[in-house]
Formats: C-alpha cells, structure tokens, sequence
C-alpha cells in the first residue's frame, strides 16, 4: 500500500497554518510536536533569518494526500524557499488493524507501492538533555547543515547501563538531521565518534529513508 509518514518543520508561529494545509488535504490524525532550530550564527547571517522556535507536523496521508500538502505547501507556504521549513515523506511498511487502517485512509481502496527513491535520509539522534550542541558540531564537521531539536523524556536507562557501561539522564533531546544519502553513514560516524554513548552527550543514532523532501537548502544553494 502507498502510504507516507509526512513531516514538516516549520517555524513556531506558522504551525497552525501548516496544520491547516495537512487538513485541507484531507490527513486525518495530525500530531504537533514543539522544538528549536540548531541553525548557526554564520547561516543565519547569510540567509538573513533569525533563531526561531520550530513546530514539527506529522500525519500519515496516501500519495494524492501527499502530493496536495505539498502543492499547498509551496503556493502558501513557500516551503521551496529558503527558510520556509522542511516538508518530508517517509514510506510505510505496515499498519497494525483493520480499522487503523479504514481510519488513516477513510476506507478508500488501497493499491500501489511507495516511491522507494531514496536521495535522503532522516537522522535521528537520541541523546542526553542539553548536549544538542555537541552533537550538531560532529554532525556538521561531516557535512551536515543543521537540525531541530525536540525534548523528551527516557525510559530503559538501566538497559542502557548495561549496554554501554554509562549512566544515561532520563531527559532526553532529540535532533532530526535531513542530509543526503551519501552523507548519512560519515554524519552518523562522526556523532557515534564525538558525541557517541561513551560521551557526556551519550547520543544513540539511526535513520529513516525519505521518499520526497521539499525546502531543504543544499550546498550549491
């Protein structure tokens, strides 16, 4: 079946907009998480932005779903532009029940197979509170350009004792880094190497294919 884990990360401030768009296309579980750019001080003089709060906007949505958020997204939200926030999809394999799955697609017919082109990827670091810096400084010496920040909360800190031989804190961030596909593996590496759970950070990392990704500034750019 063809259906998409879509995220955007937006600023704060235009969370509810961009929320909206998700249900003008017709996605029906909607799920707002709040966090904080990682953007640096030469980045934002460059683009002539400011530091600003973020809103990460996730819902499940099949391909036409899909391809309407981010039609909207670009001709409301300019989303293409620099600054304007990150939209994503990520593939589904599956769906737990009957009904879950009547529900996230309003009974329609399903058929067809995710895009399975995979140019980027979603990094997601796990790591102790307050270490977000650390982590963002190994991952762009490897390439990467930037990443948002969301908080949380641990559990398993005794499994993780075990595992890694540290105690980990129970407040917890977590970054969403968006690089390349080649670029994954030496981002990845270089949090492991500077940041990794033998470090205060004791950052933890794996990744999610992206289908499609709009807004994400590239080097040439």
């Amino acid at each position: 079946m063809e259906l998409y884990y879509v995220i955007t990360i937006c600023d704060r401030q235009k969370s509810e907009t961009m929320a909206g768009l998700y249900r003008d296309a017709g996605i029906p579980l909607i799920l707002t998480k709040l966090g904080r750019g990682t953007a640096t001080d030469w980045h934002l003089a460059l683009y002539g932005l400011e530091a600003t709060e973020k809103a990460v906007i996730c819902g499940i949505a099949d391909r036409e779903e899909a391809q309407k958020l981010r039609r909207s997204a670009r001709q409301r939200m300019f989303i293409d532009i620099p600054g304007n926030g990150i939209l994503m999809t990520i593939p589904l394999k599956s769906v737990a029940g009957g009904k879950t799955l009547a529900y996230l697609t309003d009974s329609k017919e399903m058929g067809g197979k995710p895009d399975m082109t995979f140019e980027h990827e979603l990094i997601i670091v796990i790591l102790n509170e307050g270490y977000s810096d650390c982590v963002m400084e190994a991952a762009r010496s490897a390439g990467a350009t930037g990443g948002t920040v969301l908080h949380a909360k641990g559990t398993g800190a005794e499994r993780a004792e075990k595992f890694f031989g540290v105690s980990l804190a129970k407040e917890k961030d977590m970054v969403y880094i968006v690089a390349k596909s080649e670029q994954k593996a030496g981002i990845m590496s270089a949090i492991h190497e500077q940041a990794g759970p033998q470090q205060p950070a004791g950052a933890i990392s794996f990744s999610l294919p992206v289908s499609s990704v709009a807004g994400l500034r590239t080097n040439e750019e």
